[in-house]
């Protein structure tokens, strides 16, 4: 019988970009004050939701998470690396943006992969929705961290 060795980072950047148009990770409900939430408002704040389930589908971190907070301390508690530039496979971390109003700001930082080509993919808070797009969001949008891991050489 023949040894099978899984391919680690070809898998992971196949599951990636499969996740394309994917509704999901849209969807985590929890009870709040006694009444059940769809705490990721059906699409709307989803990033870390997505971003966490891959990397842990493939031990990249300790655990799942519905927070960007915690998405990035499990991926420096679990080994990852700031990087200068992006490779295929790395979590970029976006700059925090106002989806709120002057009145009531709701102000975001949004995490996602970079899949080569300038190109990203992240939850899109539009489309409600898995979306690749320009890995700088057409320059409006700052990268402020990129992480790799080793495991991924």
């Amino acid at each position: 019988m023949k040894k099978v060795t899984p391919l680690l980072k070809e898998s992971y950047i196949a599951m990636i970009k499969n996740s394309k148009n994917s509704r999901m990770f849209a969807d985590f409900y929890a009870k709040a004050n006694k009444k059940k939430k769809n705490i990721t408002k059906n699409g709307e704040l989803s990033c870390a939701y997505f971003v966490s389930s891959v990397l842990k589908i493939f031990n990249l971190i300790s655990d799942i998470h519905l927070t960007v907070k915690g998405t990035v301390n499990d991926l420096l508690e679990s080994g990852w690396i700031s990087i200068k530039k992006p490779k295929i496979g790395s979590i970029l971390l976006w700059e925090q943006k106002n989806f709120g109003t002057k009145n009531k700001p709701n102000r975001h930082y949004h995490i996602g992969f970079y899949i080569g080509n300038n190109k990203a993919i992240s939850n899109s808070t539009n489309k409600k929705k898995i979306a690749i797009h320009h890995f700088s969001f057409d320059n409006k949008r700052k990268i402020i961290k990129i992480y790799w891991n080793k495991k991924l050489n």
